[in-house]
């Protein structure tokens, strides 16, 4: 991986932007920001960040996220120097913001997932990380930059929650080592998980709870999944991370072999998130065109919920997972 043309870039680009996906979640959202005050830190220079879904509350803590602005807000037609993609696994991910993408005069990927396929002009994906923050602490230190505290705090956001606090099978050693030299530096575990997970509102909780309690299980209850519908998020006035931590929680039940989560974005729109113990869901998400990792994957299906979880269940069936 040659980390001297990012440095090299960064260096002579006059207006940098930073784009996260859809949908943030601690890993885009702690990886944009902590590259954010990385560049400011090491580069003196202050990059834009996209964002193409509001920030999450629980995620309002990071620093410098007050700076990041929705996809809406931009002009369209301006053409910045470099554009960065943090946790974006595929082009098409990019929706609305793709057009400041292709205007943009270099792209750079930094990614963590088995899927992506490598769009950028410069492309830093691992695999085998266990998050883009992993990626980009690394990729920190190969440059050589200072990692402040701030910019800790944000790696070490998004390594906690792409490893289910450090639950998954995604926790390796690496992750571990990066982990003890973010808390070295001053980051304090203890905060950062009240944050992440303590910080949810009553309404939050009973409207989980409400998805749970609808769950369908089928196949002797090897699969689960539920469907979140637009109008219960208004009946319990949650915001667009209401599901956040959902298909792990069907997941984590002793029978279930794959979980599932059919979310509405439109009356024929549907995003899928999926979880399995041992079965590559990834495969299922990219026949869809999404994808992800072996263990968690997602995709968008264009149909009302009730047919995309059917057409799910279908493909589980035909390739016997």
């Amino acid at each position: 991986m040659d980390c001297q043309q990012l440095d090299d870039i960064i260096k002579s680009s006059k207006n940098i932007l930073i784009i996260s996906h859809l949908n943030p979640d601690g890993d885009t959202l702690g990886s944009m920001c902590g590259l954010y005050s990385a560049i400011s830190d090491n580069y003196k220079k202050k990059a834009d960040m996209l964002l193409m879904s509001k920030l999450p509350n629980i995620y309002s803590f990071l620093p410098y996220s007050s700076a990041a602005k929705h996809v809406s807000e931009y002009d369209k037609s301006r053409e910045y120097d470099l554009v960065i993609n943090v946790d974006v696994a595929a082009f098409n991910r990019m929706f609305e913001s793709e057009i400041l993408f292709t205007k943009a005069k270099t792209t750079v990927n930094i990614d963590h997932h088995v899927t992506n396929t490598g769009y950028a002009d410069l492309n830093y994906v691992e695999p085998d990380a266990s998050s883009t923050g992993e990626v980009l602490y690394y990729l920190m230190k190969n440059l050589g930059w200072k990692i402040s505290l701030n910019t800790a705090i944000c790696l070490y956001t998004a390594i906690l929650t792409d490893t289910g606090s450090f639950r998954f099978s995604n926790t390796t050693q690496r992750a571990m080592s990066s982990v003890a030299e973010l808390i070295e530096i001053g980051v304090k575990p203890d905060e950062i998980y009240k944050y992440c997970y303590e910080s949810n509102t009553k309404e939050h909780v009973q409207f989980q709870a409400h998805c749970i309690s609808n769950a369908v299980f089928t196949d002797d209850n090897k699969i689960a999944y539920t469907i979140v519908y637009k109008k219960d998020m208004e009946r319990f006035n949650v915001g667009e991370d209401c599901t956040e931590g959902l298909t792990e929680k069907l997941r984590a039940i002793k029978s279930v072999e794959v979980a599932f989560l059919v979310k509405q974005l439109s009356p024929a729109l549907s995003k899928i998130s999926m979880r399995s113990e041992a079965a590559d869901v990834s495969k299922i998400c990219e026949i869809f065109d999404g994808g992800g990792h072996k263990l968690a994957a997602g995709c968008l299906i264009k149909s009302n919920v009730e047919t995309a979880a059917k057409k799910i269940i279908d493909e589980i069936i035909k390739l016997g997972l």
